[in-house]
């Protein structure tokens, strides 16, 4: 998922460096992909890991020191969890033409997917932020947040405080000193929705792509979103039908280490990754295949995310249930509904956690399968502990 704010934030002309701020222990794949990045993209890029979950605004007051190093005449903010072909220059040349301390990203959504998000009401002349409210409980405007800021160095003080102020009423409850939830900031609600009307926030609406990823269902849509960008963007990342390799439907990926075996349809809309093994026969269409996977013979995998390492025995169907927007609908945006509803399984996509095996000759629908499982039979609807 990063990756692709990574190659956005490298192509900003006099960006001096990108840092991830997450409350997840960083592990060796992560440094892995963090030393990939930083030479492909001839940038630093450093994980800065909070103590405690602090929320959307809380790790900036943290590292506002690291933030702040090199004095940056502003910085950009990403959540991990959207998709977006994120028009970064576009929005640094708004802040230069009208610099103010926050400028949100903004997209528009129909009346009812709206409350699920952050909603904006600007003033159509001035673009200012009038009034933000998150996720709210009635109809307040049909643009909605994004999730992709660009910040002054000033915006800092609003998040100050916010902190002295939870600092003062964590003492009033606990005397013992540092009340340990006075780090935690919520960017929208403690700032956005404080500051609102005061000429400090300002909304760049896009047209562009954009997704929130809350679900298995939704990356799969991010990841037809990315794919559909790179006919524009990088062609050359696209797999082409060639005479004796696979038949390719559509956009798809395919890491250059794969191996696929010529009889294979792939697409519309798969990514191969790296190391994966397609054989003879295979039929898959969006999906996500993670690295080290194999998919035997004649196997057919439709909607579904398949765990790194996993195997997929020959002749067996894995499949689910697609969930996408309403393509009748332009404002439509991937509903992030839970996982149940009254008491059962939604039927969503199939999700194979790593190094799952499914055996030969088996459905396996609408299911999700925990890592580390060696299946013996047919499931349908089922959560596999």
């Amino acid at each position: 998922m990063i990756q692709h704010h990574i190659e956005a934030c490298a192509q900003v002309p006099g960006m001096q460096e990108i840092l991830l701020i997450g409350f997840y222990q960083p592990d060796e794949p992560l440094t892995r992909f963090l030393e990939a990045a930083q030479q492909e993209f001839n940038l630093p890029i450093r994980y800065l890991q909070e103590f405690v979950p602090l929320g959307t605004g809380g790790g900036l007051y943290h590292f506002r020191d690291q933030i702040l190093a090199g004095g940056p005449e502003a910085f950009f903010v990403l959540n991990a969890d959207v998709c977006s072909d994120f028009p970064l220059s576009a929005m640094l040349d708004a802040y230069r033409h009208q610099p103010h301390p926050f400028l949100l990203l903004g997209t528009t959504a129909n009346r009812t997917q709206s409350l699920n998000y952050g909603c904006i009401v600007e003033n159509p002349q001035t673009h200012e932020v009038l009034h933000y409210v998150e996720k709210p409980s009635t109809f307040v405007s049909d643009v909605i947040n994004c999730g992709i800021y660009l910040f002054s160095p000033e915006a800092l003080k609003p998040l100050r405080d916010v902190f002295q102020r939870n600092q003062q009423d964590g003492q009033l409850e606990d005397s013992s000193g540092l009340w340990p939830g006075a780090g935690t900031i919520r960017l929208e609600q403690d700032v956005f929705s404080a500051l609102a009307g005061q000429g400090q926030i300002y909304v760049h609406l896009t047209d562009g792509i954009w997704s929130q990823i809350k679900s298995a269902g939704s990356a799969l849509y991010a990841s037809r979103l990315y794919l559909g960008q790179y006919q524009l963007t990088h062609p050359e990342r696209l797999a082409k039908h060639t005479p004796g390799g696979p038949r390719i439907r559509g956009n798809v990926y395919i890491h250059p280490t794969a191996k696929v075996a010529p009889s294979a349809v792939l697409g519309p809309n798969v990514s191969i990754g790296e190391g994966v093994t397609v054989g003879e026969g295979v039929r898959l269409r969006e999906s996500i295949v993670l690295h080290g996977a194999t998919l035997q013979e004649h196997t057919c995998v439709l909607h579904t995310i398949v765990g790194w390492g996993s195997t997929v025995g020959r002749w067996a169907r894995v499949e689910g249930t697609p969930n996408d927007p309403n393509p009748n609908d332009p404002r439509a945006h991937m509903d992030s509904e839970s996982l149940f509803k009254d008491g059962k399984l939604l039927p969503a996509i199939t999700i194979l956690g790593c190094r799952v095996r499914i055996p030969a000759e088996v459905l396996i629908l609408n299911s999700i399968v925990l890592p580390h499982k060696e299946l013996s039979r047919s499931f349908t609807n089922q959560i596999i502990l």
